[in-house]
């Protein structure tokens, strides 16, 4: 079994000492002094939206009230900080009732581990995010976190807290040898190993977890499917658009050669093709994901 596959990574967070030993990486605090973590059931009904999309949380809580919510997102989400927002500051609100006092409101984290590249343009796997004073020039507050931790960036020249990257590079484990050899010294995720080869095991567990596999491989196929469609749609309508400006569609792939060999500029390609600047530039990136 994958812990990347979110209902695996959810039934590993069951354990009482595995969340101790995550959460305290997490918290920059030795597992000692982590007291109690609550797993709090929070259940999706099958025919819920988020889980289609590949959601699955695990909402804890410890012993000092403060409330952490992990979830292991297998694929990018729209409007994913909106959304990251909105549940953090529910988590936050929810800890209120009316006519309490503010004074009870606890600190409220949010952990994303997800199995896509989130910040393409840098080499941190791991970042941490707070509000933040400009003027001061210091944090606002504490009382809401956002962590973010994004697996696929272990392939590359990744940058993090190498305690952190070592659950990371278990989360993100293909096989059984390489799970193996990413625990061995840390007694918190030897735990959680033991734990997937008992999973392994288990005859019902082995077939929910390839139930959740299997549905999240016919998402992302039926995605890819609808993608490469619109692309071709795509194709379609600017070859259409040039030739009834007078071009063929050989010209028009004649441009956009020329233009990836920088013999023509994008301007000089645009203004050939009787096109905008925007219209050639989205015909050149529509022909070359349709060649995919």
């Amino acid at each position: 079994m994958k812990p990347s596959v979110d209902w695996c990574f959810k039934e590993l967070m069951r354990n009482p000492k595995t969340r101790k030993g995550f959460i305290a990486v997490l918290l920059q605090v030795k597992p000692e002094e982590i007291d109690e973590t609550i797993l709090l059931e929070n259940e999706l009904p099958k025919e819920a939206e988020e889980e289609k999309q590949g959601i699955l949380d695990v909402h804890v809580c410890l012993a000092d009230g403060v409330q952490i919510d992990i979830e292991m997102q297998v694929f990018y989400v729209e409007y994913w900080d909106e959304r990251l927002l909105f549940y953090l500051s529910k988590m936050y609100a929810g800890q209120i009732k009316a006519g309490e006092s503010y004074r009870i409101l606890k600190k409220c984290i949010q952990v994303s581990v997800l199995n896509f590249e989130r910040f393409p343009d840098d080499d941190f796997c791991y970042r941490t995010v707070h509000f933040w004073d400009e003027m001061a020039g210091k944090k606002y507050t504490d009382k809401l976190e956002i962590q973010i931790l994004e697996l696929p960036k272990l392939q590359k020249k990744a940058s993090g807290p190498e305690d952190v990257m070592e659950w990371m590079r278990f989360f993100r484990g293909q096989n059984k040898e390489e799970l193996k050899e990413v625990a061995k010294g840390n007694e918190y995720l030897e735990g959680a190993y033991e734990d997937l080869v008992k999973m392994s095991l288990d005859e019902k567990k082995r077939l929910q977890y390839e139930a959740r596999e299997k549905a999240i491989l016919d998402y992302r196929s039926n995605m890819e499917g609808a993608e490469k469609r619109g692309f071709q749609r795509g194709v379609k309508r600017g070859i259409t658009q040039g030739i009834e400006r007078g071009m063929t569609q050989g010209e028009q792939s004649t441009l956009i050669r020329l233009y990836r060999k920088n013999r023509l500029t994008l301007e000089e390609a645009a203004e050939e093709a009787k096109m905008t600047v925007e219209e050639f530039r989205k015909l050149a990136e529509l022909e070359e994901h349709s060649m995919e």
